[in-house]
């Protein structure tokens, strides 16, 4: 094992990174959850289309994962609010292509409920 080696085992498995991931985890957990409420409210309470209304979802719980990761999970970084955030959406970009295009396949072509096709 090389000295980086041994150097990046040791921050990944350091108590500061398990205390970042469970952070992260709950986090994504309720930015998900919060997400998938915009969804519901968009759809059953203002009649919006269930694949219209997705993207609105995302953007939400994207943004709230953002707001919330910096100011808990990576406090202290020294970049900008708004580069950061291009940042977080230009990484998470292909994922919120992918799942928009999976999530609208199923709504559209099977009898799965828009809620448990956004849910899985």
């Amino acid at each position: 094992m090389t000295a980086a080696q041994g150097k990046l085992s040791s921050r990944v498995l350091s108590r500061k990174a398990g205390g970042m991931l469970a952070r992260n985890t709950l986090v994504s957990c309720s930015a998900f959850a919060v997400g998938l409420g915009v969804l519901w409210l968009l759809v059953e309470l203002l009649r919006a289309d269930e694949v219209l209304a997705l993207p609105f979802s995302m953007l939400t719980s994207t943004t709230l994962h953002y707001v919330l990761g910096r100011n808990w999970i990576f406090v202290g970084t020294t970049r900008g609010w708004i580069d950061g955030y291009l940042y977080f959406l230009a990484n998470s970009g292909l994922g919120l292509l992918l799942t928009f295009v999976l999530y609208t396949a199923v709504v559209r072509w099977t009898p799965i409920d828009y809620l448990s096709s956004r849910g899985n």
